[in-house]
């Protein structure tokens, strides 16, 4: 049993699943198709991806175009500020962006849905951050978001974070062709 919070974006959704904790530790259901279905998540999912990075990494913001992908995101070990973009063209929102920090110990889970840009600032000593994607990779359409674009307009809780070349390069939102 999970429960779905609607966030201020549409089809972005917070995702908190039922912990069952004791002394012995604690257990919960990280995904059901059926609980996902009902609150409008994709329920189908065609790849897993786990990445590790270290304090003050940025990584993002990145999308996929054509073949856009949906993104189930939670986070294992240590503590991310995650963010969706909304790039939809025919989207009220579009333009906007989202963040919620997402940690091991919070256990909460943030459902990307097609047509946003992700990507995620670490605020822990490393952090694991595992992912469903709806479609799968293809480096053909990979795309990417430039992180700090003043036109998007995100409060990154980082100075000076840790980029890759790729994501120094990203796109100006005014520049996207969708």
């Amino acid at each position: 049993m999970i429960e779905i919070e609607n966030t201020k974006l549409d089809g972005v959704k917070i995702v908190k699943p039922r912990v069952f904790g004791d002394e012995r530790g604690f257990f919960m259901e990280t995904f059901n198709a059926r609980d996902a279905g009902d609150a409008g998540l994709a329920v189908s999912y065609v790849q897993d991806n786990h990445s590790q990075s270290s304090r003050g990494v940025l990584r993002g913001l990145h999308y996929q175009y054509p073949q856009w992908q949906g993104k189930l995101v939670r986070v294992v070990g240590g503590e991310v500020f995650d963010v969706a973009v909304d790039i939809r063209k025919d989207s009220e929102t579009y333009g906007r962006w989202f963040g919620l920090n997402l940690s091991a110990e919070n256990k909460l889970q943030m459902y990307v849905p097609e047509g946003f840009a992700h990507g995620f600032a670490v605020l822990s000593a490393t952090a694991d951050v595992i992912y469903k994607c709806t479609t799968l990779y293809e480096p053909s359409q990979d795309r990417c978001l430039l992180w700090n674009d003043p036109d998007i307009g995100i409060e990154w809780p980082l100075q000076n974070p840790i980029i890759s070349e790729k994501d120094k390069k990203g796109s100006k939102f005014r520049d996207l062709d969708l």
